[in-house]
């Protein structure tokens, strides 16, 4: 299940349903409006392993690292949101949902950088493998 924090424009989201890549919206098909980001964490934790996609850079520490979800930071432009997720979801390290559960990532234009539970330090991989 992948789930679009409010802060992504509803076109960065259409550009994903025409890569064929379903979301739900926070606000608009999930919870509702306005959630506050204290209430995300609780949300996430009553969904079927779902990957949270957010330009809220606040949700990338290491603490956040659950089993149950994946929490993902769009470090870039509103307008690179799709092209982020896309990337992200094919490549080799991250292209299932066992693969990217208990991990916080951040995304941007350098690389990927991820905490994942139980690990003493970040890890880093490049967009290329």
């Amino acid at each position: 299940m992948i789930i679009l924090d409010e802060n992504i424009p509803k076109g960065q989201r259409q550009l994903l349903r025409g890569w064929r890549i379903r979301a739900l919206l926070i606000g608009e098909d999930i919870s509702r409006k306005g959630i506050q980001d204290d209430q995300i964490i609780p949300m996430l934790h009553e969904l079927n392993r779902p990957t949270f996609f957010s330009r809220d850079l606040g949700f990338y520490r290491p603490k956040l690292c659950h089993v149950r979800y994946c929490l993902v930071c769009l470090a870039g432009s509103r307008y690179e949101a799709a092209s982020f997720v896309r990337r992200f979801l094919r490549h080799p390290r991250f292209n299932t949902r066992a693969k990217r559960m208990s991990k916080v990532v951040r995304l941007s234009s350098a690389g990927i950088r991820f905490w994942q539970l139980h690990a003493e330090q970040e890890s880093v991989v490049p967009w290329h493998p």
